[in-house]
């Protein structure tokens, strides 16, 4: 792999959940070798204060985290995407943007934790197993041999990754 970090993009409809977790945990696990963002369709404004305690309980960086649209990602000078990973169904459904670079897409599907029964401590249980469900998929992800693998069987080894 060359000196430059690879890019991956996690879209989520409001961008305040599944995909600010799969951003800070990529981020954290890769290293300088990945660079990892997040965006939504139709972002929400604010990362859910659930996400942000999962985040700081489990020693993962926050700092930068914020929920925004896809759009940032779609116009010029926005980073060229060597991956874009949808993490709920509502945007695996939805027509991107255009983005720049010719990226890779993969959908890796989550339940919404916002949403788990229970009250506080229901949704608390729930981020954390959907922080869990995400750590295991990066870890698998950063150990792809990306300079050996072209975009046909990089979309493989990522479709293997999520059925896995």
């Amino acid at each position: 792999m060359s000196e430059m970090p690879l890019n991956v993009l996690f879209l989520c409809t409001g961008n305040s959940a599944r995909s600010v977790l799969a951003e800070a945990y990529l981020n954290a696990v890769g290293g300088k070798r990945f660079q990892a963002f997040s965006a939504g369709s139709h972002p929400k404004g604010a990362v859910h204060p659930i996400t942000l305690d999962t985040l700081r309980l489990t020693h993962l960086p926050i700092e930068g985290l914020r929920s925004k649209s896809w759009d940032e990602f779609a116009g010029p000078g926005a980073p060229a995407m060597r991956i874009v990973i949808t993490v709920c169904d509502s945007a695996a459904k939805e027509t991107c943007p255009y983005w720049p670079g010719s990226p890779v897409k993969v959908h890796w599907g989550y339940p919404d934790p916002s949403n788990a029964p229970g009250g506080d401590e229901g949704r608390r249980q729930a981020f954390e197993l959907t922080r869990q469900a995400i750590g295991y998929r990066m870890l698998q992800l950063v150990q792809l041999p990306f300079a050996s693998l072209d975009d046909r069987q990089l979309q493989a080894a990522l479709a293997d990754i999520h059925a896995r």
